[in-house]
Protein backbone atom coordinates (compact mmCIF):
# COMPACT_ATOMS: atom_id res chain seq x y z
CA UNK A 1 0.00 0.00 0.00
CA UNK A 2 1.21 3.81 -0.93
CA UNK A 3 1.53 5.75 2.46
CA UNK A 4 0.88 8.81 0.62
CA UNK A 5 -2.89 7.68 -0.99
CA UNK A 6 -4.35 6.32 2.53
CA UNK A 7 -4.33 8.71 4.88
CA UNK A 8 -2.63 7.15 8.26
CA UNK A 9 -3.75 7.80 12.02
CA UNK A 10 -0.88 8.72 12.81
CA UNK A 11 0.26 12.20 12.39
CA UNK A 12 3.48 12.67 10.54
CA UNK A 13 6.53 14.44 11.99
CA UNK A 14 5.65 17.68 9.97
CA UNK A 15 2.00 18.05 11.33
CA UNK A 16 3.43 17.62 15.20
CA UNK A 17 6.22 20.12 14.35
CA UNK A 18 3.32 22.56 12.33
CA UNK A 19 1.13 22.08 15.82
CA UNK A 20 3.67 22.74 18.11
CA UNK A 21 4.47 26.34 16.44
CA UNK A 22 1.26 27.04 15.65
CA UNK A 23 0.42 26.93 19.81
CA UNK A 24 3.31 28.85 20.02
CA UNK A 25 2.49 31.78 18.05
CA UNK A 26 -1.25 31.59 19.18
CA UNK A 27 -0.16 31.69 22.42
CA UNK A 28 2.34 34.20 22.46
CA UNK A 29 -0.86 36.60 21.21
CA UNK A 30 -3.06 35.88 23.79
CA UNK A 31 -4.03 33.45 26.44
CA UNK A 32 -6.37 30.71 25.41
CA UNK A 33 -8.05 28.24 27.18
CA UNK A 34 -7.09 24.54 26.71
CA UNK A 35 -10.69 24.23 24.19
CA UNK A 36 -9.87 27.57 22.56
CA UNK A 37 -6.09 26.14 21.56
CA UNK A 38 -7.71 22.83 20.70
CA UNK A 39 -10.15 24.01 18.70
CA UNK A 40 -7.83 26.69 16.48
CA UNK A 41 -5.36 23.65 16.14
CA UNK A 42 -8.18 21.25 14.34
CA UNK A 43 -9.82 24.13 12.48
CA UNK A 44 -6.48 25.38 10.79
CA UNK A 45 -5.27 21.95 10.08
CA UNK A 46 -7.85 21.35 8.30
CA UNK A 47 -6.80 23.89 6.20
CA UNK A 48 -3.36 23.15 6.06
CA UNK A 49 -3.03 19.87 5.72
CA UNK A 50 -5.12 17.95 2.54
CA UNK A 51 -6.83 14.75 3.29
CA UNK A 52 -6.12 14.02 7.34
CA UNK A 53 -7.96 11.99 9.14
CA UNK A 54 -10.40 12.58 12.07
CA UNK A 55 -7.67 10.64 14.27
CA UNK A 56 -4.52 12.53 12.87
CA UNK A 57 -6.38 15.47 13.79
CA UNK A 58 -7.50 15.03 17.41
CA UNK A 59 -3.93 13.82 17.70
CA UNK A 60 -2.27 16.74 16.51
CA UNK A 61 -4.61 19.00 18.97
CA UNK A 62 -3.77 16.90 21.74
CA UNK A 63 -0.05 17.48 20.97
CA UNK A 64 -0.35 21.09 20.87
CA UNK A 65 -2.54 20.94 24.01
CA UNK A 66 0.16 18.80 25.51
CA UNK A 67 2.86 20.75 24.52
CA UNK A 68 1.20 24.16 25.94
CA UNK A 69 0.86 22.28 29.35
CA UNK A 70 4.67 21.06 29.65
CA UNK A 71 5.60 24.56 28.52
CA UNK A 72 3.32 26.23 31.34
CA UNK A 73 1.86 28.07 28.69
CA UNK A 74 -2.03 27.12 29.17
CA UNK A 75 -3.79 27.18 32.59
CA UNK A 76 -7.60 27.13 32.40
CA UNK A 77 -7.44 28.55 36.05
CA UNK A 78 -5.20 31.40 35.64
CA UNK A 79 -7.01 32.04 32.89
CA UNK A 80 -10.72 32.00 34.44
CA UNK A 81 -9.09 33.85 37.62
CA UNK A 82 -7.58 36.73 34.84
CA UNK A 83 -10.60 37.16 32.78
CA UNK A 84 -13.12 37.17 36.09
CA UNK A 85 -11.27 40.38 37.78
CA UNK A 86 -11.17 41.75 34.19
CA UNK A 87 -14.67 41.40 34.07
CA UNK A 88 -15.37 42.58 37.44
CA UNK A 89 -13.73 45.58 36.55
CA UNK A 90 -16.02 46.20 33.60
CA UNK A 91 -18.95 45.88 35.41
CA UNK A 92 -19.91 42.50 34.77
CA UNK A 93 -21.77 39.97 37.10
CA UNK A 94 -21.17 36.67 37.97
CA UNK A 95 -23.60 35.01 36.41
CA UNK A 96 -22.51 36.76 32.64
CA UNK A 97 -19.21 35.85 33.36
CA UNK A 98 -20.01 32.22 34.05
CA UNK A 99 -22.02 31.85 30.71
CA UNK A 100 -19.01 33.37 29.20
CA UNK A 101 -15.99 31.52 30.46
CA UNK A 102 -18.05 28.04 30.14
CA UNK A 103 -18.74 29.21 26.26
CA UNK A 104 -14.72 29.12 26.38
CA UNK A 105 -14.62 25.43 27.07
CA UNK A 106 -14.12 26.47 31.08
CA UNK A 107 -14.55 23.51 33.48
CA UNK A 108 -17.37 24.14 35.97
CA UNK A 109 -15.24 23.65 38.73
CA UNK A 110 -12.38 26.55 37.47
CA UNK A 111 -15.21 28.90 36.84
CA UNK A 112 -16.79 28.21 40.63
CA UNK A 113 -13.59 29.04 42.07
CA UNK A 114 -12.14 31.87 39.66
CA UNK A 115 -15.78 33.46 40.97
CA UNK A 116 -15.61 33.18 44.63
CA UNK A 117 -13.42 37.05 45.31
CA UNK A 118 -15.92 38.19 42.86
CA UNK A 119 -18.50 40.91 44.19
CA UNK A 120 -21.57 41.19 42.16
CA UNK A 121 -22.37 44.73 44.31
CA UNK A 122 -18.72 46.35 43.14
CA UNK A 123 -19.79 45.30 39.44
CA UNK A 124 -22.93 46.46 39.58
CA UNK A 125 -21.97 49.74 40.96
CA UNK A 126 -19.33 49.63 37.62
CA UNK A 127 -21.84 48.95 35.44
CA UNK A 128 -24.11 51.91 36.55
CA UNK A 129 -21.59 54.32 36.37
CA UNK A 130 -20.59 53.18 32.57
CA UNK A 131 -24.44 53.32 32.13
CA UNK A 132 -25.14 56.42 33.78
CA UNK A 133 -27.87 55.07 35.98
CA UNK A 134 -28.76 54.84 39.49
CA UNK A 135 -26.59 56.62 41.12
CA UNK A 136 -25.27 58.22 38.05
CA UNK A 137 -28.12 59.01 36.31
CA UNK A 138 -28.12 62.44 34.61
CA UNK A 139 -31.53 62.75 33.05
CA UNK A 140 -34.78 63.48 35.21
CA UNK A 141 -36.01 59.86 36.63
CA UNK A 142 -39.46 59.04 35.39
CA UNK A 143 -41.18 55.25 35.58
CA UNK A 144 -40.11 54.94 32.27
CA UNK A 145 -36.70 55.30 33.02
CA UNK A 146 -36.94 53.46 35.96
CA UNK A 147 -38.01 50.61 34.14
CA UNK A 148 -35.59 50.81 31.54
CA UNK A 149 -32.27 51.08 34.38
CA UNK A 150 -33.46 48.18 36.53
CA UNK A 151 -34.17 46.17 33.46
CA UNK A 152 -31.08 46.26 31.74
CA UNK A 153 -29.05 44.97 35.28
CA UNK A 154 -31.07 42.02 34.57
CA UNK A 155 -30.54 41.43 31.75
CA UNK A 156 -26.90 41.73 32.63
CA UNK A 157 -27.06 39.00 34.97
CA UNK A 158 -27.32 40.91 38.06
CA UNK A 159 -30.23 39.70 40.70
CA UNK A 160 -32.69 42.43 41.34
CA UNK A 161 -32.11 43.04 44.91
CA UNK A 162 -28.30 44.20 43.59
CA UNK A 163 -30.15 46.24 41.00
CA UNK A 164 -32.63 47.30 43.33
CA UNK A 165 -29.71 48.19 45.55
CA UNK A 166 -27.61 50.14 43.48
CA UNK A 167 -30.41 52.10 41.97
CA UNK A 168 -31.32 53.31 45.02
CA UNK A 169 -27.47 54.44 46.35
CA UNK A 170 -26.58 58.01 46.75
CA UNK A 171 -23.45 58.53 44.53
CA UNK A 172 -20.97 59.00 47.47
CA UNK A 173 -21.90 55.90 48.54
CA UNK A 174 -21.40 54.64 44.71
CA UNK A 175 -18.20 55.77 44.61
CA UNK A 176 -17.37 54.17 48.23
CA UNK A 177 -18.09 50.93 46.38
CA UNK A 178 -16.50 51.18 43.54
CA UNK A 179 -13.05 53.49 45.18
CA UNK A 180 -12.49 50.36 48.06
CA UNK A 181 -14.07 47.66 45.84
CA UNK A 182 -16.14 46.69 48.85
CA UNK A 183 -19.44 46.48 49.99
Amino acid sequence: MNDETVPSDIPTSRMLSWARNSAIYRLERRMMTEKQLFDAITRKAKEKFEDISAAQLKAIADFAVKFAYDNKVLDDSAYAEISTRSAVRGGKSKRAIAQKLAAKGVSSDRVEAALEEADDLYAAAIFARKRAFGPFRRVELDEKRKAKELSAFARNGFSFDIGRKVFDMSAEDAEEIILTGRR
